[in-house]
Parts: C-alpha cells; sequence; structure tokens
C-alpha cells in the first residue's frame, strides 16, 4: 500500500512512502543542490522520532521548509499506521 501527503505545487513536497525490506530515501527537490543534505537529514530525524524503520520515502520537493517536509511525512506515517 501506498501512503502519501502534501502536494506538488511550490513551497511544498509530495511525500510518498511505502513498506519495504530496507529503509530506503528518494530525494528529488528543485533546491536539491544547495539542500539536498538537510533534506535528508530531516527525513532520516523525523523517522528516528517516529521509529520507522523498513520504509521507502520519495520526496518530490518543490522548495518547501523543513517543518514542511517534516510535518508531510509525519501525515504520512500516521496514514500508514492507521491502515493497518
Amino acid at each position: 500500500m501506498i501512503y502519501q501527503a502534501g502536494s506538488k505545487e511550490s513551497n511544498d513536497c509530495l511525500v510518498t512512502i511505502k513498506k519495504s525490506d530496507k529503509t530506503k530515501i528518494h530525494i528529488d527537490s528543485i533546491v536539491g543542490h544547495l539542500f539536498y543534505d538537510q533534506i535528508l537529514k530531516t527525513v532520516e530525524d523525523t523517522l528516528r522520532e517516529e521509529k520507522v524503520e523498513n520504509i521507502e520515502v520519495t520526496i518530490e520537493d518543490l522548495g518547501a521548509l523543513d517543518y514542511t517536509i517534516r510535518a508531510r511525512l509525519i501525515v504520512a506515517i500516521r496514514r500508514m499506521r492507521k491502515d493497518v
């Protein structure tokens, strides 16, 4: 099952997650050349705080701030947990 949160609007991001055999993070960002490491850290920290493992995360970022990425990821995780 695939779970999503967010949008492909300017200054937002679309977060897609699904269960996987290991944790995988894919980031496609219009500002990736400047902020890839920060986006990756935000995703990794959020997964750790939410105690989530074995998940594939795809971030399609159109300039979202860290707190937006974090919020979208948390919503997707909660949708996944609600469905389990």
